[in-house]
């Protein structure tokens, strides 16, 4: 470790293959918290470089507890968080109205780290029981479109920098991880990020993995579609920037996206809106989130079908269906 903090600490950057070895070698426990945190450090002092994201990606996929639901064509829907924003669950809703709308959703998530609730909390909220069982996660794909994946119980190599990440109370370069190591290998991913550094160094990660992908982020500071202004996004076909009024919707305020102060809030927004009485500018960012969900998926389908499709899910509580489908599915407590 120490010949490559020095390397480090010179300016110079890691390849694909250090960058594998290094995280492979933190996983095993083989360096100290404080060698940790100093490696950590210098991704917070300079931009880490696409060969050292892709290198830390394929190490902690390498190591994760992979599940096989490669014979359903599934999405993966999430924000990278980090925006500081405490918007309700948009993203999360989204994989439930896509879901709702036939599109099979394998969620990858956490407990919040930028909100109050972040998707672990709200699956965790409902009922959800986290597992890693590839029979019952099949079955939750196959009746109720979806289903969770807790990341801790599939990244085992992340304990070991846990107590680290936890001391620093910084982001970290792992913060950029989550987003990227779905142990489904889901084929499509819809991805938000908090800034435009990130987006570039996720879309050269994407564009080497085979996937269909849409990256957005909006220019005012949020990892997904808010619709509070005008956004960019980044495909494997196309990149251009969107506002809210191509999704047909009028622009919405900051704080008509905001997520409650305990989780408990954050799910009686979630409820409403999949319940249909979620306020307009609610029930409009998640369509176009699930819009553009959609349209990864199915690139040649145009926006407004898009919007079209997931404002049916919403309004026609499949989307609901689903939620409940999967909670039905759940292991009654005590066994």
């Amino acid at each position: 470790m120490k010949d490559t903090l020095n390397y480090l600490f010179e300016g110079n950057s890691l390849s694909k293959t250090e960058a594998h070895q290094m995280l492979v070698g933190i996983a095993e426990g083989k360096y100290s918290d404080a060698e940790i945190a100093a490696f950590l450090t210098v991704f917070r002092m300079r931009r880490i470089q696409a060969d050292e994201l892709t290198g830390f990606r394929q190490a902690l996929l390498d190591l994760c507890v992979a599940i096989d639901l490669s014979e359903y064509n599934t999405i993966d829907v999430v924000g990278t968080g980090g925006d500081g924003k405490n918007t309700f669950n948009i993203s999360t809703l989204s994989s439930f109205v896509l879901a709702g709308a036939g599109i099979k959703v394998t969620k990858h998530g956490n407990y919040g780290l930028s909100s109050i609730s972040g998707s672990s909390n709200m699956f965790e909220y409902f009922g959800y029981q986290f597992s890693n069982n590839s029979d019952k996660l099949h079955r939750e794909v196959e009746e109720a479109g979806i289903c969770f994946l807790h990341a801790p119980l599939f990244h085992p190599a992340m304990k070991s920098v846990g107590s680290v990440r936890k001391a620093l109370k910084v982001k970290t370069l792992f913060n950029m991880m989550g987003p990227i190591i779905n142990p489904s290998f889901p084929k499509n991913q819809l991805v938000g990020v908090y800034n435009l550094e990130v987006m570039d160094l996720y879309q050269q990660v994407f564009s080497q993995s085979g996937q269909n992908y849409v990256i957005v982020h909006s220019l005012d500071g949020y990892d997904e579609i808010s619709l509070t202004g005008d956004a960019r996004f980044v495909s494997n076909q196309t990149e251009d920037n969107l506002t809210p009024a191509d999704f047909g919707f009028a622009p919405v305020s900051q704080n008509e996206l905001f997520g409650g102060e305990t989780v408990e809030e954050a799910a009686k927004i979630f409820k409403s809106v999949l319940e249909g009485n979620g306020q307009q500018a609610q029930q409009n960012v998640v369509i176009a989130n699930t819009a553009l969900g959609i349209q990864c998926v199915f690139p040649e389908r145009s926006l407004s079908d898009c919007v079209a499709e997931a404002t049916e899910s919403l309004k026609s509580k499949k989307a609901l269906g689903a939620l409940k489908k999967l909670m039905g599915l759940q292991p009654t407590h005590g066994h």
